[in-house]
Order: structure tokens, then sequence, then C-alpha cells
């Protein structure tokens, strides 16, 4: 469905996050005469009158049949697909869709390399885009990355590639794609698909709609699920780009070495891998890219390290909101005197392996905090192990213990494991706070390079 198909429709936008203002915004570019109902919060309705001034604000949440009076309901991609007033709303004839759907309705011969995974499709995407712009191209880097597809709607110049990130709520609403990448499959957002084996098979709809698919090789799971596909590549193993000796290598030749990689970590020596195995997959020149790697910056709030203050080591890696992500982030400082922040929304994620995994490997300290801080508290002190285990309601009470507790030379790392929502708006204004009780500035750490068509 094009933007196009909705004139003279009843059509409504539900959600007015980043994503639904720019939906807001196409209608108000593409259709300015066309009605349109804006389901919002009191506080954005002035907000979503001034961008689309024709537009109707209801600030209840719609139910099923408030959803169900409209043929067309634009849904931000927070907003669960599974909820029961959404699947009665479609059983009564409302169509939903997204700003993603439509983009992608909108430009049906734009070569896009799609990017999902659990943990690090964000930096593997932003990745890409940096190496293939090292190459000369003009590249394109949206999608939930922070950049909404709709807000690049009508480029004056097209680009060579459409770098995209999309998470699990996105992925059955993109294609066609010229090369999917799934990085990896680890359970997550349980509270969204209801189930793992739900999450798993929207991560994985990704592969229908790629003509060629990148995996990781180091998964036997993702790899038994994604054997079918005909233009199937892997990363990590012999066959692909994968580590050896120091380096990110292929065929038997090294091509980039990870003393000087930006990227700290085993994690992210495999993101390398993914990156380069994803230009190998789009015919572009991946060797004479991988050089570039040294210049790439960071993204803020993984595993961004923010500086020294008397001595200690601050560390954020807010965007860590599963517990195989925070032991990631543990193995990345493996041998230092560390004190870790973990806990926040609860979404139900079995935390059992990452007691087993720090009773095996113990940091210095661990502090848990949030809504599900005395869960996972009373798991550590039932599974037992030699580090300094405590309490904190809030990330602020957290911080103060943890830095209590390390000693000079130690790491005080947020990477909570756990969504932001129980006391934050998102993960990254969870990080600035992390950084402002820190002594460092959060408005200098925050911004990802690279968004938009360079």
């Amino acid at each position: 469905m094009r933007i196009a198909d909705l004139a003279g429709r009843r059509v409504a936008v539900w959600g007015f996050g980043r994503e639904g203002r720019a939906a807001l915004s196409a209608l108000q570019l593409r259709l300015p005469r066309q009605p349109v109902t804006l389901f919002c919060s009191g506080s954005e309705a002035a907000f979503g009158q001034a961008v689309h001034p024709a537009a109707q604000v209801v600030t209840d949440a719609p139910s099923a049949g408030a959803l169900s009076a409209f043929e067309v309901v634009i849904k931000s991609p927070g907003i669960g697909a599974y909820r029961p007033e959404i699947i009665e709303a479609q059983h009564n004839g409302t169509r939903f869709t997204s700003g993603t759907a439509l983009w992608f309705a909108e430009n049906p011969d734009a070569r896009v390399i799609g990017v999902t995974g659990t943990k690090g499709k964000s930096t593997v995407a932003a990745l890409i885009a940096h190496l293939l712009r090292s190459l000369g191209r003009r590249v394109a880097l949206a999608g939930n990355i922070g950049l909404p597809l709709l807000e690049l709607l009508d480029p004056p110049q097209a680009p060579d590639w459409w770098v995209v990130e999309l998470s699990s709520f996105q992925t059955r609403e993109a294609g066609p794609i010229e090369v999917g990448v799934i990085n990896n499959v680890y359970e997550e957002h349980l509270d969204w698909h209801g189930t793992r084996e739900r999450y798993v098979e929207d991560k994985l709809a990704l592969a229908a709609v790629s003509r060629t698919l990148v995996v990781g090789a180091l998964q036997p799971d993702l790899l038994s699920r994604t054997g079918v596909h005909a233009g199937r590549r892997t990363f990590g193993d012999a066959r692909g780009w994968h580590v050896s000796d120091g380096t990110i290598a292929r065929d038997g030749q090294a091509a980039f070495a990870l003393a000087r990689s930006p990227l700290p970590g085993p994690h992210n020596a495999l993101n390398l891998c993914a990156a380069l195995a994803t230009l190998d997959a789009a015919d572009e020149d991946a060797r004479a890219a991988a050089p570039a790697i040294a210049t790439f910056r960071p993204l803020p709030h993984r595993l961004q390290t923010l500086g020294v203050h008397d001595g200690i080591t601050f560390v954020d890696d807010s965007i860590a909101t599963t517990p195989q992500a925070t032991l990631e982030a543990l193995a990345s400082f493996h041998g230092h005197a560390m004190s870790v922040l973990v806990g926040g929304h609860d979404r139900g994620l079995d935390w059992q392996p990452f007691a087993d995994a720090v009773r095996a490997q113990p940091p210095h300290a661990i502090i848990t905090m949030g809504a599900n801080g005395p869960r996972i508290a009373a798991l550590l002190d039932e599974t037992g192990g030699a580090y300094v285990r405590q309490s904190a309601a809030t990330l602020a009470e957290a911080f103060a213990l943890a830095r209590a507790a390390t000693p000079p030379g130690g790491v005080v790392l947020l990477s909570p494991g756990a969504p932001s929502f129980d006391q934050f708006k998102d993960y990254a204004e969870r990080g600035c706070a992390f950084a402002q009780l820190a002594g460092f500035d959060p408005a200098a750490i925050g911004r990802i390079e690279g968004l938009g068509i360079l």
C-alpha cells in the first residue's frame, strides 16, 4: 500500500513518537487534504496538530471499537502487533500498516541492505554504511537506528545504497531487500511478541524478502532455520569472514588487525565480520574497505567509554537490554575490577544463565536496580558467587553503591540487561543520566554519526 492509496479512506495514525511524527508529516506532504485521526498522549496533542493542522487528535487509548472505525491504521512499531484490540479490529476489516511498510511501497526499486538481530544490529548497520562510504558510495543510513525512513521520503538525489536497521517489530513490514543481515537471535521483547518462538519467527521473516541473506554461523539454531535460503552466506566461521590470530580474515588472508579496532570485545569482532560479509554479498570490495574500520566512530551507549574520574573508568552500555548482552559486555573488560549495574523494566527474561556465568567468572561487584532488581538479586543470592552483591531501587542509588565499591583502576559499567521503561523514556535517556552521574556531559556523548544520506 502506497501513501496515494490512502486518499479518500478513513485513516488513523497511532502513536506519536518519531515514527508517528514521520508518518503524519508524510500524510501532510503527500495528501494535505486527507482527513486523519491521531491517537496520542495529551502532552503530544498540540504538537500533533502543528504537524498536521487538519488532524483530529484523540488522547484516549484506542479500543478495538475505535480502531475498527478506520479502514487503515498507521501504527508505530513500539505498539505490539498481537494486542487483543488490534486482532479484533483486523477481524473487523481494519488494515494495519506502518511507516516502514509505506516507505518500501514507495521505493520498490531501492537497493536496500536490511539489518536485524537481537544485539549489534545498530553497530553493524552503521559499520556497513561507513565502509560503503569509504568506497565512495552515496549511502542512506536510517530505520530503527534513529531516523525513520519516511523522513527521507523524497531525497533530491537517490543514494546508491539504503542501509536500514530493522527491529523485530519491523521485519514483517520490510521488503524487497537486496541483502538481508541477521546478526544473531537471542530471547528478547517477549512482552511485545508474546512468546520466544514468535519473536524468532518475526526476526527471521527478513529472510523471506531478502535476495541474499547473511547470517552468523555460531548459532546452530539460526543456521538450521535459514538453511533453506538459496542465497545464504555466513560469517564467523572459516568459510566466511572470521576472527583469526587477532585479525579479521577470509580465505586465509588477514584484512584488519583487531588491535586497531575502535570497538572492544569478541562480540564486536563478530560485528566487523558481519559488516564485511555484507559488503561481499552486495558485490562491493570488502577487503578494500576493511582499513576504514579504524576510523569508525562507535555508537553512543554501546560499550562507550566515557572517561576516567578519580582513577575509575566509566563505561555506558545502556543499550544492553538482555542478560546475554551484559555477559558480552563483561567479557569485553575481562581482567579489570568491574562493578556492573544491572536491572530495569521486567520482561520476564531468564537470568539464570547470567547468574551461572558470573558465578564461574565473577566481576568485582554486581549492583541490582529497577523493577526487576529484586528478582535478579534473589537469583544471584541463590546461585552464589565470589563477588560483592548490593541492591538499589534507582539508577542514582545504584551508581553511588558501584562507585563506592570500585577500587582505583577499576571500571563502573552500566550494562543493565533490561529495558529502561521503569525509570526512563528509553535507553538513551538512561545512558545520559549515567553519564551525568559520572560527571560527563551527556550532550557530548549521545550523537550517532552518519545518519541520513551522505
